[in-house]
């Protein structure tokens, strides 16, 4: 019950103060963990800095203490939280002991309480901490308490702030965590992968950079991605998802080759057609993306209910659907315009919709988009005996006063 000087972790993951474990090993000739009571072939004793940094975090809060009943320093010094010393045992715990689960759970439930809490969580080196434990998934990800220690970590830091200014986004942006949360994202838990999901969307907010994660992952990291939007149970999930997906497919041309590869396309043009306002406007957004590729507007065309689908969201959803719509309409029209698509567009309702645009006073960029549809193809789809005919002199009109 002393508190260490030197800690240093074995091979079995339990930290100790080295010269006890020394003593262990060495004069005693134990060849098994004083903890765990496991066998112990590899004696090598590697420094646990995290704990060491815990234990000056503590001493120099524990001096602080004495601080705050002075009303001269209590004015600029912060006290540590009334779960000061609780948040500080636990993290030394998690550190030094291999049975980590129990202690993040309380930790968990302490965070959840206020601000203050987060605080002092992240003033005592906890985010360091628990990012550690997602590092070791990499390395151990077959093992189960380490992988189970990893989801109970998630739950955790889910809750923090994340901003490019602050040390959790630096830790949590590091290569090691970032591939660890992708792992996560695949084959972790319903509440596990949003947690995780909701430390990428924070992420997506910052200047963080993708290409790592999607090079290191490829395909994979997209499907698993496309999963969470396609969950019918978890709207938040969802929702992350598709804002994580926007920000990564805004970031490159590669990024979008990728998700088309994965099947981005075909996914969301399916749950475009039950999802809601906010969604639909997402998905619509991420099909746009999409199809500024000449793989994506091929993805479009080729699907059965393509063009009908965002045909559909055309002045039904909001004025933001109706304009992003036009725009997959008019980048179709303008790179991919065969015969069969221009024909579908005529019998799914596309022209009709877009013809009513033309009737929308004022102008505007979407409007501007409409009339250089027709001055493309106008005169194909006048042949067509569906056109309407009370709609040809209107659109002789558009014609010729371009």
């Amino acid at each position: 019950m002393e508190l260490m000087k030197d800690p240093v972790t074995i091979s079995t993951g339990v930290t100790y103060e080295r010269k006890n474990i020394e003593k262990w090993f060495f004069t005693y000739k134990k060849k098994t963990c004083p903890a765990t009571m496991q066998s112990i072939e590899n004696f090598g004793i590697i420094p646990n800095h995290t704990l060491k940094r815990l234990i000056v975090s503590w001493q120099s809060n524990e001096d602080s203490k004495s601080s705050c009943s002075s009303p001269s320093l209590s004015q600029s010094q912060p006290c540590p939280s009334a779960k000061h010393d609780e948040i500080q045992a636990l993290l030394s715990t998690i550190v030094s002991s291999p049975f980590k689960v129990n202690s993040i759970k309380k930790l968990r439930s302490i965070i959840e309480i206020d601000d203050e809490m987060k605080d002092d969580f992240i003033q005592s080196n906890g985010v360091e901490v628990l990012v550690q434990i997602l590092d070791q998934t990499i390395m151990e990800s077959s093992d189960f308490v380490t992988f189970r220690a990893c989801e109970e970590a998630l739950s955790v830091l889910h809750q923090l702030p994340i901003t490019e200014e602050e040390k959790t986004f630096e830790l949590l942006s590091k290569q090691e965590s970032t591939r660890s949360m992708a792992i996560m994202l695949q084959r972790g838990s319903a509440e596990a992968r949003l947690h995780t999901i909701t430390i990428f969307r924070k992420m997506a907010k910052t200047e963080y950079d993708w290409s790592f994660i999607v090079q290191d992952q490829g395909i994979d990291f997209f499907k698993s991605l496309l999963e969470l939007v396609s969950d019918e149970i978890c709207s938040k999930a969802s929702s992350c998802a598709l804002e994580v997906l926007i920000e990564i497919l805004r970031a490159s041309k590669k990024n979008r080759l990728r998700a088309i590869e994965a099947g981005a396309v075909c996914v969301l043009i399916e749950l475009l057609q039950d999802s809601n306002r906010s969604k639909c406007e997402k998905m619509l957004h991420l099909i746009k993306l999409l199809c500024e590729c000449a793989e994506g507007r091929q993805a479009l065309v080729e699907h059965g209910i393509g063009i009908v689908a965002i045909t559909k969201k055309m002045l039904h959803v909001s004025n933001a659907a109706t304009k992003i719509g036009v725009k997959i309409i008019w980048l179709v029209c303008n790179f991919h315009p065969t015969e069969r698509v221009l024909e579908e567009m005529l019998m799914y309702g596309s022209v009709k919709k877009l013809l009513a645009l033309l009737h929308v006073d004022g102008r505007s960029s979407t409007k501007d988009k409409v009339v250089k549809i027709f001055k493309m193809h106008g005169n194909s789809w006048k042949r067509y005996p569906c056109f309407p005919y009370d709609l040809k002199d209107y659109l002789g009109f558009v014609n010729d006063s371009s």
